[in-house]
């Protein structure tokens, strides 16, 4: 499948519309992204365009779901060093909604699923684990066609095992404290849309089987 894009490769992405660009430039120069930027423990990626293009529409979020009214860019993602955290900004179109007009709750599952394993595995010891429980809290109704915020914090590390929280805010939502130059900080005082808990245990042959897995971080 080739050689694997850096974190820096897949920041090259080129929207093939107007509409597209727009919602690209518009999560690359908002305020949490520029923020995100300024934190030297924090690397930008846009982790689905890791995954080799022959693979990619095989896959859920990277594939099957990506594209006009859907995911419609790749998301970007700031993972802080050593799987402590991730900030991860998006853009859902109407395509995915269940109830007419509101996102469906199985895909925003899937997205804090996949989020919270993106956050936790960088701080297993072989940087790949498969999800052992999720649970999920559905606090608002999530309105299609507007950009989110995923946040996660991985909270225990115990050998093969590793535990995370995290939420998924509407952009607009997502406060920054600026109070303290040397120690900026996100700031999530508004309620959640939906919540979620998770752990997830890194395979007993991960050191074997981890090349298999080294797209998803």
């Amino acid at each position: 499948m080739g050689s694997m894009p850096t974190d820096a490769d897949t920041l090259r992405y080129e929207a093939p519309d107007e509409f597209t660009r727009e919602i690209d430039e518009h999560i690359k120069s908002c305020k949490l992204a520029q923020f995100c930027r300024t934190r030297p423990d924090y690397t930008e990626s846009r982790p689905h365009l890791k995954i080799p293009q022959e693979v990619r529409q095989h896959n859920l979020t990277a594939g099957t779901l990506m594209g006009p009214d859907m995911i419609v860019v790749p998301p970007y993602c700031f993972n802080e060093k050593d799987g402590k955290s991730m900030v991860c900004i998006f853009y859902v179109g109407t395509h995915l909604s269940g109830h007419p007009g509101i996102v469906h709750g199985g895909f925003l599952a899937t997205m804090l699923d996949e989020g919270l394993a993106r956050c936790t595995f960088p701080a297993l010891p072989n940087k790949v684990g498969v999800t052992a429980q999720l649970n999920i809290a559905y606090k608002k109704p999530t309105m299609a066609g507007q950009f989110l915020v995923l946040v996660a914090n991985t909270t225990k590390v115990e050998g093969r095992k590793a535990w995370a929280t995290g939420g998924i805010w509407p952009l607009e939502e997502i406060e920054l404290d600026a109070t303290n130059p040397a120690e900026p900080k996100i700031l999530n005082t508004s309620q959640p849309l939906v919540s979620a808990e998770a752990l997830f245990i890194e395979p007993k042959h991960a050191n074997i089987l981890k090349s298999l897995y080294r797209q998803a971080t």
